[in-house]
């Protein structure tokens, strides 16, 4: 009995394979294109991503060509390779702007970028790719219950977007004048950083970064500079402190304005 309790699954298993192989000899579409449909339900991706692969064009303009090339889509997104997904879920909702599946393609394709989103150290493109699509995605279906799955991503990308920004200014602070001015590269990134994402939970970092950055600056100006750039640093204290007046870096801050205002009651 246990014998033909492991035989029948291998029996099915084999037979499976059996037909997949006269399916990809096969020249009957419809019979492809069936055959891809159970493989997809039965969560065979792999299976159903071939076959469609070879059928999607050929069903183009018949009664089966906008779910024959939305299957394609789910059918790689499934298999997580998101950039053939998004290729073919963006095909679909260009060629198919309202179509059946239009709102899911659309929410998908930029799901599937944000799924493969790398690391913040790491080339951002793909992330910038998948809020373009979520963003689209919202714009087309700003009442879809995906909404707020499709906004947070958004917000958590943005979020890996302005660290990467945060990790640049960094850098240009750490490296000082070394073959150059980088205090300035460094207000100038986080400046720009907080234009473009004014709402990301490290602002507080950039508008430290940026007070730092003026305070040396102004230690290395040459003299007659040095009274009006530590007036800049003292500026830039009190935006920092009113703005953040409770904040962790406050004793640093409170050092810096100490020393800038010595300096221009000099």
């Amino acid at each position: 009995m246990r014998k033909l309790f492991y035989f029948i699954p291998l029996l099915l298993m084999f037979s499976s394979c059996g037909e997949y192989n006269k399916v990809l000899k096969s020249k009957d579409v419809d019979y492809r294109f069936d055959f891809a449909k159970r493989a997809f339900d039965k969560r065979n991706f792999t299976q159903a991503a071939t076959v469609l692969e070879t059928i999607y064009t050929p069903l183009r303009g018949g009664p089966n060509g906008e779910e024959a090339l939305f299957l394609l889509a789910m059918s790689y997104y499934e298999n997580k390779d998101y950039l053939n997904s998004g290729l073919f879920f963006k095909t679909y909702y260009s060629r198919y702007p309202k179509g059946k599946y239009t709102e899911l393609a659309r929410f998908y394709s930029g799901y599937g970028y944000y799924l493969d989103s790398p690391d913040p150290q790491l080339d951002q493109s793909q992330t910038v790719k998948a809020i373009e699509e979520l963003q689209g995605f919202l714009d087309f279906f700003p009442d879809s219950d995906r909404v707020s799955i499709a906004q947070n991503a958004i917000f958590e990308m943005q979020d890996k977007l302005t660290l990467k920004e945060l990790q640049n200014a960094q850098l240009y602070y750490n490296l000082g004048n070394f073959l150059g001015n980088n205090y300035e590269s460094a207000i100038i990134t986080s400046r720009n950083a907080l234009k473009n994402y004014p709402y990301s939970k490290f602002r507080e970092d950039f508008e430290m970064l940026i007070l730092k950055s003026k305070y040396q600056e102004a230690k290395l100006s040459v003299p007659e500079k040095q009274a009006d750039r530590y007036r800049e640093v003292i500026d830039e204290y009190y935006s920092f402190t009113n703005n953040y007046p409770d904040s962790k870096n406050r004793k640093e801050a409170d050092n810096i304005y100490e020393i800038a205002r010595k300096h221009v009651q000099e």
